[in-house]
């Protein structure tokens, strides 16, 4: 199944604020309370359990929303979390694209507010922008930790889907530790992004940037994308969307604040640029080098520009997705087999891991 981006939607959008309904959920008593005491302590156990509930998101709703900005990047809008107490605001790399001004609207601003971008990390889909002026009564988010995270666990995701500000959908978490990679702009592979948190709170175009939040009103993650599946019309497949975890969210926004820049990514790298090739019959073949670092961990394993890298390790590679996908399960400084094609004859190489 693939996973396409969650596109920021066009400001021809109507920004409607929603009163935000939460959910009555029913069948929520205890089922060995219900028959042991029976009668009516029975009957009024099912609403008090689910007023419980309501109670609960709607509290979650109260903390956490005012803390979820709509922002407007040109032409197009998408969604952001308050990250401090000095307007900045974190979101997708994907929502602030190539703009470096921003017009943001928090839930208790009557007027879009000014902002400008401070840096962009498309490598994992993460941008701060930050406010020119700090409204009073700002509200940081509080982000959670990410190995906390279980299957099971009720989420609220909070963002402007088609432009509807303030929106609210709610599921559970599906699972975690998946890796993905998005599309680019041109259908090419993007960003792959590994240790997603899966969804199935509804995640809609508008929603990247906003936030992932669990019932103890903590982020745990930034919605970024949806499913799609190529065998249904229209592609979408609902109640399967990703956020990229909290963890990695406070790393990468930390080091942009403190020095500008994503100083340690974490992130494995070969240093090489590639591309996919295809066999007699046109299937996908490998990861063609096309050019390498001079002094990267491919060019000190012997790897030149014209190799056709086919496996990682025990991964086998067809493609160029499939390559970022195996890296992005490696740490740098991790040593690693590659298998590669030249001229016709199978070769191995031990390269020891860069960072990206």
């Amino acid at each position: 199944m693939d996973a396409s981006r969650i596109r920021a939607v066009r400001r021809g959008a109507v920004a409607v604020v929603l009163v935000c309904a939460a959910v009555l959920l029913g069948g929520c008593s205890n089922p060995a309370t219900s028959a042991r005491k029976g009668g009516p302590t029975a009957q009024a156990a099912l609403p008090l359990v689910a007023n419980d509930l309501q109670d609960q998101y709607q509290k979650v709703i109260k903390e956490v929303l005012p803390s979820v900005v709509q922002i407007q990047a040109g032409q197009s809008l998408g969604s952001g979390v308050i990250y401090d107490d000095k307007g900045h605001v974190v979101t997708n790399a994907h929502v602030v694209g190539s703009e470096k001004t921003f017009r943001v609207t928090t839930a208790r601003s009557e007027e879009p507010l000014a902002a400008s971008l401070v840096y962009s990390y498309p490598e994992q889909d993460l941008a701060v922008i930050k406010l020119d002026k700090v409204p009073e009564g700002l509200r940081p988010a509080v982000f959670g930790g990410s190995d906390e995270v279980e299957a099971g666990q009720i989420v609220l995701a909070m963002g402007s889907p088609l432009g509807l500000s303030s929106s609210v959908t709610q599921g559970i978490v599906s699972g975690t530790g998946r890796t993905v990679s998005e599309p680019a702009d041109d259908g090419s592979p993007g960003a792959t992004i590994p240790n997603m948190v899966q969804t199935s709170a509804a995640i809609n175009p508008g929603n990247s940037g906003g936030a992932l939040v669990n019932l103890d009103g903590q982020v745990i993650g930034i919605p970024t994308l949806g499913a799609t599946d190529p065998g249904v019309q229209g592609g979408a497949a609902p109640g399967i969307g990703f956020a990229i975890p909290a963890s990695m969210v406070r790393t990468v926004a930390g080091q942009i604040i403190g020095t500008g820049k994503v100083t340690d990514s974490g992130r494995a790298a070969l240093g090489v640029t590639v591309r996919t090739v295809v066999d007699d019959g046109y299937q996908p073949a490998g990861a063609a080098v096309v050019t390498v670092k001079a002094g990267g961990p491919a060019a000190n394993a012997g790897l030149k520009a014209g190799d056709v890298i086919t496996r990682l390790g025990d991964t086998a590679v067809g493609t160029t997705t499939e390559l970022a996908e195996a890296l992005a399960e490696k740490k740098p400084g991790e040593k690693i087999k590659v298998t590669y094609q030249r001229s016709g004859s199978r070769r191995t190489a031990e390269v020891t891991l860069g960072e990206q």
